[in-house]
């Protein structure tokens, strides 16, 4: 406990402690008085211990908050499929998909993954207006290594058109040149597969699986006032399997509201940070668990900074310290971290030695 009242309550403990001392000093003084009285041997009196002291630091001081998260893969989106018939095949939960790959078939026709930030939202073929969804397609087929229609831009041509039957062929799909709508699916980069949501023999035009990104990070539910504290780019430390691990915060984003039939329940706006492992050899092979999210919630640098236990409630109000002569000194607080206590006042300077009890 810190605060005022915890000071208060050390003042107290240290003056009684001394009070003792005195009575202990004294109720031996008078047993020697009267050994002396009766010609026994006199027994030596210890003094009493000097008080302990420790130096004025200058140092940084960070407060830190703590939080619960959840290592994984992320949170989890859902892929819908464009193409209507039956589904023939569904991949497993926990594969990794890349560009592409097929993520299932329906009617026995492999419905293939591209990457990008754009579903495609038409046929592309030959004979279509300009569209950024040209543009998608040919980035897609010449990762894949199929070129020659020079860099990719907005007009289908018929080099396009060309590559898109190459890559059909090696899909194992009829080459037509046209990729229809439903043909691909498109996810922003590489995908696991978390869930499958459909069902061998369920309709290929609806949701198909659930997915995360490939990469185990940890995911944290913040407060309004909490997200203030963690903007993408924050650093942060991970305690897991009783290592502290540092970590990076690399989305924000506000999370689902909760589905709740309490009344009493915090219905307040949350939300769902990502925090990226930087270290993931160090965890090994752990792909979930509970994670302590370390959240740095106040800094002070260059401030001078004693412990805690240095504090002395003063009668007259505030703060003081005892100096190692003995002498009491007003200061005012700052902040409060890790045990230490920033102060700053008349008498005090780094490498000053005040009196503790901690």
């Amino acid at each position: 406990m810190t605060g005022p009242h915890a000071m208060r309550s050390r003042r107290r403990v240290r003056w009684l402690v001394v009070g003792l001392t005195v009575l202990v000093v004294l109720g031996v003084g008078t047993a020697v008085a009267v050994t002396r009285l009766g010609g026994g041997p006199v027994t030596p009196v210890s003094a009493p211990a000097a008080p302990e002291t420790v130096p004025v630091r200058r140092m940084d001081l960070a407060e830190r908050e703590t939080v619960s998260g959840d290592l994984g893969y992320g949170a989890a989106q859902t892929l819908t499929g464009r193409r209507p018939g039956t589904i023939t095949k569904l991949p497993a939960e926990g594969v990794v998909l890349d560009r592409g790959a097929v993520v299932y078939e329906v009617d026995a026709r492999p419905v293939a993954l591209f990457l990008g930030a754009l579903p495609l939202y038409r046929a592309v073929g030959p004979g279509m207006t300009d569209g950024p969804d040209v543009r998608l397609v040919e980035e897609n087929l010449r990762d894949l290594g199929y070129t020659g229609f020079g860099a990719p831009n907005d007009k289908f041509t018929a080099a396009t058109e060309a590559a898109v039957k190459r890559w059909q062929k090696k899909l194992g799909v009829t080459e037509t040149g046209v990729i229809e709508l439903g043909d691909v699916v498109v996810t922003a980069g590489p995908v696991r597969v978390s869930t499958v949501t459909a069902k061998l023999g369920g309709d290929g035009a609806g949701p198909v699986l659930d997915h995360t990104g490939t990469t185990r990070s940890v995911t944290v539910t913040l407060t309004a006032t909490q997200k203030e504290l963690a903007p993408v780019g924050t650093k942060v430390t991970l305690t897991m399997n009783g290592q502290r691990i540092p970590g990076t915060v690399v989305a924000l984003e506000p999370a689902p509201p909760e589905d709740s039939q309490d009344p009493m329940a915090d219905d307040s706006p949350k939300f769902t940070a990502t925090v990226s492992v930087d270290d993931l050899a160090a965890i090994g092979s752990l792909d979930a668990g509970e994670v302590d999210v370390e959240i740095t919630s106040g800094a002070r640098e260059g401030v001078l900074a004693v412990p805690v236990g240095a504090l002395l409630a003063l009668t007259e109000g505030g703060y003081g310290v005892e100096l190692a002569s003995g002498k009491l000194v007003a200061v005012e607080t700052g902040l409060f971290a890790d045990g230490l206590v920033e102060i700053t006042g008349d008498g005090v300077a780094e490498g000053t030695r005040v009196v503790t009890t901690s």
